[in-house]
C-alpha cells in the first residue's frame, strides 16, 4: 500500500506529521504483518492533481528532510531483518468484515449516528490498548472449519447480514470450543437484503440462546449493570429473552430508561457444544468495553500485554535452529513525548544493542525491537 512520505494533499489542512512519527508509522504496520514499506512518492511531480503531496525528494531532485527519516527506516530494516525474517503475527482474535452488512446499515441506520465501521472499531480498540494481534476476515468467504479453527475468539460486529455457509462454519468453530461474540444487528437480514423470517440473531438463535424481542435506536444513554462491570449503552438497545434454556446466563441488563428495557437483558452467554457464545445487545461506553472485553479474553484464554497509554507492544513469532518458538516484540512510543516502559522480563534491545533489565524510555515516536533473553539462550 502507499505510505505517506510525512504529508499529504487531499485533506482541509495537509499538516506534516511531527519528527519520528512516520518512522513510528512504518513500525506499526511491520507489527501488525507488513514485511515492506512504501511510500508514495518518490518526487515531486511538477503538474497533475497531487503536485503538493509529499515526497521524498522536491521537484529540484533535491531530498526534503524526510529523506533522513526515510533513510533512518531503511538503515532500521537493514539491521532488523536478520532477526524479523520468517517471523509473523499469530492472532489468538479474529474480526469478521462484511461490505454487504455495511451497505445495509449506510442504507438503512435507524439512528442517523449508527455507523458500520465505527461499531467495528468499538470492538477493536480495547484489543489494540492491550497489544492483542486481530486478524480481519472477510465474513462471506469462511468456506471450512481450517479458515478459523486455530482462534480462540471471534468477534462479529454488527454482522446483519447472514448467509447460511459462513453460519455453518461458525457453528461448528464454537462446536469445538471456540468463543463467538455476537453483538447489536447481527443476523437480521439474509443476502438479499430481506428480513430474515426469524428473529435476532437469525440462524445464530440456537448456539446464542437468546433471541431479540426488540430493538431500540437511542435518544438517551441507557444504565446497564453487570456481574462485574457497570456502564451505559448509547445509540442502540436490544431487549434479549432466553431461548436456550439452563445453559443461557444472563451477563448484565439494563436499568431504569423507557419502561421497555427497564431490567431487561442486555449481554448474555451460552454454552454451545465445547463452546461459548456472547450476546452482545447493548453499545456500551469506553470503560464498559473495555471490561467486557477484557473478560471475554481472559475467558478465552488470550494474551494480553498491559502497556502505559500510547505505547504499542506487538510479537512477531518464528522458530529457531532447533524448532523452538520465539518471540521478538515491537515496541512503539505512539506520544509526542518521551515515555517510560517497564518489560515483564529481561531483554535485548537490537536497535541500540544493550541488555533492558528495569525500566527504560522511549522518546517521543521511538522504536524498540526487544527479545526476551531467554530467547536469546
Amino acid at each position: 500500500m502507499e505510505t505517506q512520505p510525512a504529508s499529504i494533499n487531499w485533506k482541509p489542512i495537509n499538516t506534516t506529521l511531527g519528527r519520528g512519527e512516520t518512522r513510528a508509522m512504518a513500525w506499526h504496520a511491520v507489527a501488525h504483518g507488513a514485511d515492506a514499506i512504501l511510500y508514495w512518492q518518490w518526487r515531486s511531480a511538477l503538474g497533475g492533481q497531487e503536485q503538493m503531496h509529499g515526497t521524498l525528494v522536491d521537484q529540484s531532485g533535491k531530498p526534503r528532510p524526510f529523506y533522513q527519516e526515510a533513510t533512518q527506516i531503511g538503515k532500521d530494516f537493514t539491521t532488523l531483518s536478520p532477526i524479523l525474517a520468517d517471523t509473523e503475527i499469530k492472532a489468538e482474535v479474529a474480526m469478521l468484515n462484511d461490505y454487504d452488512s455495511l451497505w445495509s446499515i449506510q442504507w438503512q441506520p435507524h439512528h442517523h449516528d449508527f455507523n458500520y465501521v465505527d461499531a467495528f472499531t468499538h470492538y477493536y480498540k480495547p484489543l489494540a490498548k492491550l497489544n492483542v494481534p486481530v486478524d480481519v476476515l472477510p465474513a462471506r468467504e469462511l468456506t471450512g472449519i481450517n479458515d478459523i479453527a486455530d482462534y480462540r475468539l471471534i468477534i462479529a460486529p454488527a454482522l446483519i447480514v447472514q448467509t447460511q455457509s459462513s453460519v455453518n462454519v461458525i457453528k461448528e468453530y464454537v462446536h469445538q470450543g471456540g468463543h463467538l461474540v455476537l453483538t447489536v444487528r447481527c443476523g437480521m437480514k439474509d443476502e438479499y437484503n430481506s428480513l430474515l423470517p426469524q428473529r435476532q440473531p437469525g440462524a445464530f438463535t440456537d448456539i446464542a440462546g437468546v433471541e431479540v424481542e426488540e430493538f431500540y435506536a437511542l435518544e438517551e444513554p441507557v444504565p446497564v449493570k453487570g456481574s462485574w462491570f457497570s456502564g451505559q449503552s448509547s445509540l442502540w438497545a436490544e431487549r434479549l429473552v432466553v431461548t436456550g434454556g439452563k445453559s443461557a446466563r444472563v451477563i448484565a441488563r439494563y436499568g431504569t430508561s423507557n419502561g421497555w428495557l427497564d431490567d431487561q437483558i442486555a449481554i448474555s452467554v451460552n454454552s454451545y457444544g465445547r463452546g461459548l457464545v456472547y450476546y452482545v445487545g447493548a453499545y456500551l461506553d469506553e470503560l464498559a468495553q473495555r471490561e467486557l472485553l477484557g473478560r471475554f479474553l481472559k475467558t478465552a484464554r488470550v494474551t494480553t500485554i498491559t502497556t502505559p497509554p500510547g505505547i504499542e507492544m506487538q510479537p512477531r513469532v518464528g522458530f529457531n535452529d532447533v524448532g523452538a518458538r520465539t518471540e521478538t516484540y515491537i515496541v512503539i512510543n505512539h506520544n509526542p513525548d518521551s515515555q517510560a516502559i517497564q518489560l515483564p522480563w529481561p531483554a535485548y534491545e537490537h536497535l541500540e544493542k544493550r541488555n533492558l533489565t528495569s525500566e527504560f524510555y522511549l522518546p517521543a515516536y521511538g522504536v524498540a525491537i526487544v527479545t526476551p533473553l531467554e530467547n536469546r539462550l
